[in-house]
């Protein structure tokens, strides 16, 4: 029974020494190059890492650069980060940038910087090496940024604005974007308030000088370096094109009272006819009633037949007459033709 139990005893610790011969053999490579670049790290704390679900590669390979760089990091900082979903590598590499190009960038601000989503080494490449940044942005589709002068010439231009990034303000500070659109809203407003398009196109650095006088680069993640007008032309004549659409549209107003006018002279005239009408009605309804009267003034005596026929001649002498001056006026009329 004693003989069984030591076996016993034997094959766990021979499983629990295999266990461990294997754990040791596949972190000793990672710890002897750690060992060989000077970083003191034992395999108990990268069989640590690997309990807790990290890299043990990505802070090793780290601490080697940060140690070959003359930094001093800790591994605990460097797992803190990569746990809180950092990218430490990236991280490493903007300090020792930062150190050799003697930006000041601490490992604290550059975790910040990284956690907020920004690209901390591409942020300390652009400290160090300014960058160009077109305006307008080629991604937004227009390649120029469109303005009127103060005669209405239109002008088309495009700047081209050096920034450099501004350490202290990449966290909360605004981006490119912001950059581009108030650069585009200088120029703009610079060639809007010049009375000719001649000025600007004369003197192109009015609008650089205005520009960075309103100091554009507050509040951003950037520092505006220069701003340079790479290219200027002359567009449509806006003034012009406004007129003479103002013009036409009064020309149509014109037209349209006129109308209206005419319209309002047809009705009257058409009115008036009607009531010439209406009245000849009425002197025939009067006609009418004559024979009525002279009849009534037979009953009563005060018309004698004599006066009767005297004022039938009277009529037909008037109607003779009528016809014959109608006659020779038409006739007269023939002789001119």
């Amino acid at each position: 029974m004693e003989n069984t139990g030591i076996q016993a005893l034997l094959i766990v610790l021979g499983f629990i020494l295999l266990v461990i011969a294997i754990i040791v053999l596949s972190f000793f490579g990672l710890w002897f190059q750690a060992r060989l670049s000077g970083v003191k790290i034992s395999i108990v704390n990268l069989v640590g890492m690997k309990l807790r679900k990290v890299a043990p590669t990505v802070i090793v390979q780290a601490m080697i650069m940060s140690t070959k760089a003359g930094l001093q990091l800790s591994p605990s900082q460097l797992e803190a980060h990569y746990l809180a979903g950092g990218n430490v590598t990236a991280v490493v590499k903007a300090l020792i940038a930062a150190n050799k190009a003697g930006i000041l960038l601490n490992f604290s601000k550059a975790t910040a910087i990284d956690l907020a989503g920004r690209n901390v080494l591409e942020a300390v490449r652009t400290s160090v090496n300014p960058k160009v940044i077109d305006c307008p942005s080629p991604d937004s589709g227009k390649t120029k940024v469109e303005a009127v002068a103060g005669d209405g010439i239109q002008l088309k231009a495009k700047a081209r604005v050096t920034v450099r990034a501004n350490i202290d303000q990449l966290i909360g500070g605004a981006t490119e974007e912001t950059i581009i659109a108030r650069v585009g809203e200088g120029v703009v407003t610079t060639i809007g308030s010049s009375k000719s398009h001649k000025n600007v196109l004369e003197n192109p650095d009015i609008i650089t000088k205005r520009v960075l006088e309103k100091g554009l680069d507050s509040g951003t993640a950037f520092e505006i370096l220069s701003i340079d007008i790479a290219d200027i032309d002359v567009g449509r004549n806006i003034g012009s094109e406004l007129q003479a659409a103002q013009a036409e549209a009064d020309k149509k107003v014109a037209q349209a009272n006129a109308e209206k006018r005419r319209a309002m002279a047809v009705a009257q005239e058409q009115e008036m006819k009607a009531r010439i009408e209406e009245n000849r009605a009425k002197v025939v309804l009067a006609e009418s009633k004559i024979p009525e009267a002279i009849a009534e003034a037979f009953k009563q005596g005060n018309l004698g037949i004599m006066d009767y026929y005297k004022m039938n001649n009277i009529k037909s002498d008037t109607d003779l007459r009528d016809s014959i001056s109608k006659w020779t006026e038409k006739k007269d009329d023939d002789g001119e033709k």
